[in-house]
């Protein structure tokens, strides 16, 4: 299984000869321009939210890719009106793709699009594929909600908003992970904008003294899960 960075929560998982792509924004992200998003491909995009530094990139990618897109049922009311075909609404539970099963899970955050309207409920995802359980928690706080996740999954790996400010900082997310039940985190949204910069090295000092691992890669490069 791979996993590569695009910057923000943008973020490419390839496991079983399938590509999910996660809140395509990357060429309105001052820090990811030399990502060219032509070479991306993608067999699905899930988007969690709507706002733009989540979908930002969300039509131009589904026509290039033909990906399904996954989310919200207002996210994709909404991504249909923009004239993306192949589109799959959720909303909390569970559900049956060809490559395995798909939760959208709650999180803590507020959802509308690019035009102002209704984005309905911001939502996190579990993917199980390849033999791992990958949390992707979207744009959250710390929330109670987390606590369910170990008794539905044993998670091998936490997709986690580590900036502060819009969603859990540091410190917040080392207590998700404990609420979780996985010591292994990717860091997502963080130092895109000033508001959510980070301290790199502190971040990774205090996952280390917790115990914990923690990822931080640079945009555009790919790490083995």
């Amino acid at each position: 299984m791979k996993f590569t960075y695009y910057g923000q929560s943008c973020c490419l998982i390839e496991a079983e000869g399938k590509k999910f792509l996660f809140d395509p924004f990357i060429t309105h992200n001052p820090l990811a321009q030399h990502i060219d998003i032509k070479t991306i491909e993608a067999d699905y995009i899930l988007v969690s939210h709507g706002h733009g530094d989540h979908l930002a990139d969300l039509v131009e990618l589904a026509a290039q890719t033909n990906a399904q897109v996954i989310g919200m049922v207002e996210v994709m009311a909404w991504a249909e009106k923009q004239g993306v075909k192949n589109t799959w609404s959720m909303n909390f539970g569970v559900q049956k793709f060809d490559f395995g099963k798909l939760r959208m899970v709650w999180a803590t955050h507020s959802s509308s699009m690019p035009d102002g309207s209704y984005g309905g409920n911001p939502a996190g995802f579990v993917l199980e594929i390849g033999g791992k359980t990958i949390y992707f928690a979207g744009d959250t706080s710390l929330n109670a909600d987390m606590k369910i996740l170990p008794d539905l999954y044993k998670l091998d790996y936490a997709i986690l908003p580590i900036g502060g400010n819009f969603t859990m900082d540091v410190d917040d997310a080392i207590l998700a992970t404990k609420y979780i039940q996985c010591d292994k985190v990717i860091g997502v949204h963080y130092d895109t904008f000033p508001p959510i910069k980070i301290d790199k090295e502190e971040a990774l000092a205090k996952f280390k003294r917790e115990q914990k691992l923690l990822h931080l890669p640079a945009i555009g490069e790919t790490i083995a899960l």
